[in-house]
């Protein structure tokens, strides 16, 4: 039978997938359904269903959280701490409309649980934390900047004949394939940090042995509940992602889109938990510069950066007095 606080952790986990679900569902549709491509109802259902399939395809992600961040055998009150963490920082931005980071807010959480239950920073698997947290920080989005430049160059060359209308009608069409497959990259990234955070909590509570992959219920589950939390929306973020930072087109909105995507896969291959919402902003920066500078909105640009710096040390903090807070309770 398993215990209440074990309970408590999987309904964090779950509270957890299904606010990353809307918080990040912008990351998907934003730009679809800005350019009008799909309806906002329309472009919402088919990403959750993208975001179920991406879910259940890989565990790369998930084995990094559950046995790639610490290396000490936590307690499941510092599991739950860092649940909590990730979900107090996840609100607040949503709250605010800032696209944060879910994937990072998580790990950080964690970390700061792990070095208050451990009284030391010891147990942290730093070289992993670097190699799969920090360096990906960096990289991904780099990668979705020169993808979303290079691409639009490639694809004004290629068109460069052809009338706007013309040109139009096209990419209306070719951005609902990229909004698909970006929500599959999401899926296929994103609800593995819960996977792994699910995986790692039976494993403390003896209900998994060690080395055990992820199991089947846990990424039907998370799959599903991430499903649903991206069919409720996040339309506050949305204004941000698809018309803040850029004025979005069609074949803006399609280039941004498969060049996040491709970041975002080829992260997934190497079990890097990476931020969505970093990569296609940059996406969406890159292929709007490829034009010209002046369409980048980058006070807004800027904006965003700051988040995404600050998301890692405040979640640390976060994590860290929930588990001071919930270790005095239990």
């Amino acid at each position: 039978m398993l215990s209440g606080l074990l309970i408590a952790v999987l309904v964090s986990a779950f509270v957890f997938e299904f606010i990353n679900g809307f918080h990040d569902t912008a990351n998907a549709i934003a730009t679809t359904v800005y350019t009008r491509a799909l309806p906002v109802r329309t472009a919402i259902f088919m990403s959750a269903a993208m975001n179920f399939i991406g879910a259940l395809t890989s565990e790369s992600v998930a084995m990094t959280i559950a046995n790639g961040i610490v290396s000490v055998h936590l307690e499941l009150y510092v599991i739950l701490a860092a649940l909590l963490g990730a979900i107090i920082w996840d609100l607040f931005t949503w709250w605010q409309g800032i696209p944060s980071s879910s994937s990072h807010a998580l790990i950080g959480s964690l970390i700061g649980a792990t070095i208050v239950f451990s009284r030391s920073t010891e147990p942290i698997l730093w070289d992993g934390v670097f190699k799969k947290v920090i360096v990906p920080l960096f990289t991904s989005p780099a990668i979705g900047l020169i993808l979303g430049y290079v691409f639009m160059r490639l694809v004004y060359e290629l068109f460069a004949n052809w009338t706007p209308k013309r040109a139009n009608g096209l990419f209306h069409k070719l951005q609902i394939l990229s909004s698909a497959f970006m929500a599959y990259s999401h899926g296929n990234n994103d609800a593995q940090k819960t996977m792994g955070i699910i995986t790692l909590a039976l494993i403390t509570s003896g209900e998994l042995a060690v080395g055990s992959g992820v199991p089947l219920w846990v990424k039907v589950s998370c799959a599903a509940t991430m499903a649903l939390g991206t069919s409720i929306g996040g339309q506050r973020i949305m204004k941000t992602v698809g018309n803040g930072v850029t004025k979005l087109e069609p074949v803006l909105g399609f280039v941004a889109q498969v060049s996040s995507g491709l970041a975002i896969e080829a992260m997934t291959a190497l079990g890097a938990p990476v931020s969505t919402t970093q990569v296609i902003n940059t996406a969406i920066m890159g292929a709007g510069s490829a034009k010209t500078a002046k369409k980048v909105r980058w006070g807004m640009a800027g904006n965003i950066v700051k988040a995404w710096f600050t998301t890692l040390p405040i979640t640390i903090v976060l994590g860290g007095l929930c588990a001071f807070v919930i270790g005095f309770i239990v």
